[in-house]
């Protein structure tokens, strides 16, 4: 059982979706941070100075924090728009590997005219 985990953690999927976790998680760190740090605070000044994360109103004892969900529905935004933009230049960058020219195969009488050749270097 220990031998088979092995094999399983040394795939290269396991790897690469961990490493891809990890990679995830710092880059929402970095987007949380630009949203909080410089986006929101943006949007509070042009609405009037109005801190998003601090938004609630009082229903009895509960308490709705509608700004804290404002504030992830942008996190949210933000993180879906910048995954797009990477993915469309990982794409692109495909895109141009796949259309640059390779040499055509030979045809058959290319082939042929070939051996001959051969032959004839060969005399």
């Amino acid at each position: 059982m220990w031998k088979e985990f092995k094999e399983f953690a040394a795939k290269g999927n396991v790897v690469d979706l961990a490493i891809g976790v990890i990679i995830g998680g710092a880059f929402g760190k970095i987007v949380s941070s630009l949203v909080n740090d410089i986006v929101m605070p943006i949007f509070g000044l042009i609405l009037g100075g109005i801190n998003f994360t601090g938004l609630e109103f009082r229903v009895g004892t509960a308490v709705i924090k509608y700004g804290a969900f404002i504030q992830s529905v942008v996190d949210f935004l933000i993180i879906a728009f910048s995954l797009f933009l990477f993915i469309r230049s990982i794409n692109r960058m495909k895109k141009k590997d796949e259309e640059m020219p390779k040499e055509p195969e030979p045809s058959r009488e290319e082939i042929l005219l070939a051996e001959i050749r051969d032959l004839l270097k060969e005399k």
